[in-house]
């Protein structure tokens, strides 16, 4: 039976930074019809009431239908230690992150953290995740197993590093790329599951392993590449001492095949013109991460500036370096970056980067990510009134935008009333 979900509902039939506001679609009385784990169409609620009158109805008034989040860069294995104090990336990498993906190499611990995980993403209405797992082949498994049984279409590969990382993460060129592509024949394809080949960053790989990922890249062209690039002044400092024959950090992984418009770099805040300008001709994509970086000190990255380039920016919680689960939170964090580099950025446009700016990063942009037909049914139903503060802001509000920005720059989970995964309820559909 179908499925129709009445309420306020928002689309795009472009890109917001490109054609603004009016690149969204919103209907005040609007419904989505989902069946077979798919939209079957998107309009307004009388209209789909009279051509679907055996549907299942479910009507959440003056709540907010929109596709389900995407976060395109976060690492599962840090959700335990999300919110630690005090640190910088090399000190965070040192002190919180490799202690913590130690952890993991146990099959009961890699479990339950990707269920909490993946449980913490869909209570804030993210249904999709882009993960970095540990350099243990059994961290994949486990992520992907749960991600698996909650329906979720998710992204995710083994962390590979051979150097400045503890022995008990130290993989070998030979090992990074067997293991992952072993992960990639039993996991990549199947059902809603999708492979990263991931090196950390440049400076936890020898040339001899970069090479040997783009070996394996060149093996196996549909999985996308995630990795890191120009997170931080000291980090991009210590690439070019490693690396003295690249041009500039994105070189380094231009020259073993690992940059194409299937490359996904988190960060990409200290860019030298020729990144920029490479980035986009490449078709790139750029996962921007605020809350990781203003809590870890990285710097202000140029959303503006990137997408005027012609670069593709997701958005990212950056989750435990992120201080945040919530794309909402997220979603006020890029707002107060860009503001604090001179643009107010358009509510139409925070909310493009977290569906379909995001999907299109991970080359699911035809997949998931809008309310169109045809599409997956990964949706998140969200409360514009859900904290008394916001309420009262939203209830003065002239325009869907006023009123939508209150929850942007306010909201978390309370705010989510429903998620839909792949065409069925996950959590408060009833």
């Amino acid at each position: 039976m179908a499925d129709l979900i009445l309420g306020q509902t928002l689309s795009f039939t472009a890109d917001p930074f490109a054609e603004g506001a009016g690149a969204a679609e919103h209907r005040r009385h609007g419904a989505v019809l989902v069946e077979g784990g798919r939209i079957a169409a998107v309009g307004e609620a009388e209209a789909l009431r009279r051509a679907h009158p055996q549907a299942s109805v479910t009507d959440h008034r003056d709540a907010l239908i929109s596709a389900g989040f995407v976060d395109c860069h976060m690492h599962y294995p840090q959700t335990g230690i999300i919110a630690s104090w005090g640190k910088r990336l090399i000190d965070w990498l040192n002190h919180y992150t490799f202690p913590e993906e130690m952890r993991l190499a146990d099959p009961a611990v890699a479990a339950d953290t990707a269920a909490r995980a993946c449980d913490l993403a869909l209570a804030h209405g993210t249904t999709t995740l882009a993960s970095y797992c540990t350099s243990t082949p059994v961290s994949v498994e486990a992520f992907f197993a749960a991600a698996e049984a909650r329906g979720m279409r998710v992204i995710a590969g083994k962390t590979c590093m051979d150097r400045h990382a503890p022995p008990g993460l130290i993989d070998t060129p030979e090992r990074a790329h067997d293991e992952s592509a072993a992960l990639i024949a039993r996991w990549h394809g199947r059902g809603r599951l999708g492979y990263a080949i991931t090196p950390r960053f440049a400076p936890t790989s020898t040339p001899e392993q970069l090479e040997a990922l783009g070996a394996l890249r060149a093996a196996h062209p549909d999985c996308i590449l995630q990795t890191h690039l120009s997170e931080q002044t000291d980090e991009v400092a210590w690439v070019a001492e490693l690396f003295p024959e690249a041009r500039d950090y994105l070189d380094v992984y231009e020259r073993f095949g690992l940059a194409d418009a299937s490359s996904v770099f988190g960060h990409a805040i200290h860019l030298v013109p020729r990144e920029r300008d490479r980035l986009a001709e490449l078709g790139a994509g750029a996962a921007h991460c605020p809350t990781s970086n203003s809590f870890i000190g990285s710097g202000l990255f140029d959303l503006v500036g990137l997408k005027a380039a012609g670069v593709r920016v997701g958005l990212a919680t950056d989750t435990g370096g992120g201080s945040s689960f919530s794309m909402l939170r997220t979603m006020a964090a890029a707002y107060e970056v860009a503001q604090l580099r001179g643009h107010a950025v358009h509510p139409a446009a925070l909310w493009w980067l977290a569906t379909q700016g995001s999907a299109e990063v991970l080359g699911l942009g035809g997949t998931i990510g809008n309310l169109v037909p045809g599409r997956e049914a990964d949706l998140v139903v969200i409360d514009l009134a859900s904290t008394p503060a916001i309420a009262q802001r939203a209830a003065r509000a002239e325009s869907f935008w006023e009123a939508l920005f209150p929850t942007i720059m306010m909201g978390d989970d309370r705010a989510v009333r429903a998620v839909w995964v792949n065409g069925r309820p996950a959590r408060g559909a009833d």
